[in-house]
């Protein structure tokens, strides 16, 4: 598992903020993005790369550059950060439409993620379950994708929770093509207390700047 640290927070700007969303208002808040993710598939079309893989990596590594979505809080309730976050994703049974979920430890360099990913999908394929890899480390994210739907809005809660959910949760949709453009709507969900819509905005930004950096001759997405 990956290390973390304390949030100090007698320097930390958002300390009010987060103790009004912890003590006084304690919600959840979403956000959908269309993301043009046509240099995406246009990379994925000439390398040879898996979309789904793909498109959590870059959403794993803009994650990463970002502290206010790696946040928790240890068992003595301090907010802490951790170093880094790695994805746990859905994997969908074609056969029987059921789904498990499974996780893939992060790594920056692409290639290297991108081959122990697809390993681990390839091996939840042919298990069936809620939970197809163990050891799922306290440091993960969800990650999930919906094809069948170009949805504008999406939201999911735990029933009965009196506390909103830390890490992000990030969900998928069907792409469309619009004009010269592909878009695909992704949804963020993050507690109030970490987060601000600032925050959220700079993910999508973020998100579609490493979409367009990617190289049309089969380099790396950087």
């Amino acid at each position: 598992m990956t290390g973390y640290r304390k949030i100090d927070m007698a320097a930390w700007p958002r300390r009010e903020h987060y103790q009004y969303y912890t003590e006084k208002l304690k919600i959840e808040c979403n956000m959908t993005v269309p993301i043009n993710v046509k240099n995406l598939l246009d990379f994925c079309h000439e390398s040879g790369h898996k979309f789904y893989p793909s498109i959590i990596y870059l959403v794993t590594k803009v994650l990463n550059q970002m502290e206010n979505f790696r946040m928790f809080r240890d068992a003595e309730g301090n907010l802490c950060v951790w170093d880094q976050v790695v994805p746990n994703y859905t994997i969908f049974h074609e056969d029987d439409k059921t789904f498990s979920d499974c996780w893939t430890g992060y790594t920056d360099d692409f290639e290297t993620f991108y081959r122990e990913i697809t390993e681990d999908m390839e091996k939840g394929y042919k298990k069936r379950g809620i939970k197809v890899k163990a050891g799922q480390p306290a440091n993960f994210y969800c990650i999930s994708c919906v094809p069948w739907a170009a949805f504008t809005a999406f939201g999911s809660r735990t029933v009965n929770s009196t506390e909103p959910v830390y890490f992000p949760i990030i969900t998928m949709g069907k792409y469309e093509k619009s004009g010269d453009r592909i878009l695909m709507p992704v949804n963020l969900m993050i507690a109030h207390a970490v987060a601000d819509g600032y925050h959220a905005g700079m993910f999508f930004q973020r998100l579609q700047e490493a979409v367009d950096r990617l190289s049309k001759r089969n380099q790396d997405p950087e």
